[in-house]
């Protein structure tokens, strides 16, 4: 068996033995040994396959029918729109976070759509389009608290222990106690169970919270940054492909047509 079904194998029945060479940086090596299909196989093929979330409203989610929605799910169907002419051309493939990378490498899907932000690391083992969200830092509180983004300076704020989000916080918000969470499903009990009395996260996973608990609501702030790509393998036999999709991308915000799926989804800012 070649080092690629090898890993793949490996991949999708639960053992993982390339999770150290993530940590040590090695991903590179393993994305030399994988690769996903090139612009002919896709055509061949006849359909895109991309990695999305599907518990990351507005981004990627179920509705109550357990259909996926999301901007990243529109942008999803719009590539293969323009890419192959047919927006069912399509299979999305549910990810969870640590699967995103592995799941490009191992020729699982496509393309990851998946609330990745680019960053060096990510960039110096796969490629990225253009942006197509800025997401960022926000907070969020329980409804009718009282609290605003100058009360919360003194108060118990969440954060998911080992977030880039802590060092931002310690910087603008000195008196705020920081009481590190494992998990965003941990967060929002603790914040709902009134533990802490704000957590600061991504700004599209607190707009997915505040759009379906009526208990919550968003301050007005957003700090910091994060440009949201979609991921795809590197490599030049994969130039025709990466062409394609980041043509679409620039495409799509010229026209405005991902400022308006945004905000249909209450996603804001874009630029």
């Amino acid at each position: 068996m070649g080092m690629k079904r090898l890993l793949s194998k490996l991949a999708w029945t639960g053992r993982r033995p390339w999770l150290p060479l993530l940590r040590l940086g090695g991903v590179a090596l393993l994305a030399l040994c994988l690769g996903g299909a090139d612009w002919e196989t896709i055509q061949e093929r006849g359909y895109l396959r991309v990695g999305v979330k599907d518990n990351t409203r507005p981004l990627g989610f179920r509705d109550s029918r357990g259909q996926l929605q999301g901007l990243e799910i529109d942008l999803a169907r719009q590539l293969a729109e323009n890419l192959l002419g047919n927006a069912e051309a399509l299979e999305l493939v549910p990810l969870l976070n640590q699967e995103r990378l592995p799941a490009l490498f191992a020729d699982r899907v496509d393309l990851v759509i998946a609330q990745m932000g680019i960053n060096p690391a990510r960039s110096r083992v796969a490629d990225f389009s253009p942006y197509y969200y800025l997401d960022g830092a926000g907070v969020i509180v329980r409804r009718g608290g009282g609290l605003n983004s100058l009360s919360i300076q003194s108060r118990r704020l969440g954060v998911l222990a080992g977030s880039s989000v802590v060092p931002l916080l310690k910087r603008r918000l000195p008196q705020a106690t920081l009481v590190g969470l494992s998990t965003y499903a941990e967060a929002r009990k603790a914040l709902i169970e009134g533990r802490i009395d704000a957590f600061a996260g991504d700004m599209s996973v607190l707009t997915g919270w505040a759009q379906t608990d009526p208990r919550l609501e968003k301050l007005p702030v957003q700090w910091s940054g994060a440009a949201l790509g979609v991921a795809m393998p590197r490599g030049l036999q994969y130039e025709s492909l990466r062409e394609k999709v980041n043509w679409t991308i620039t495409r799509l915000r010229a026209s405005g047509w991902l400022r308006r799926r945004g905000a249909a989804w209450g996603l804001f800012p874009f630029e």
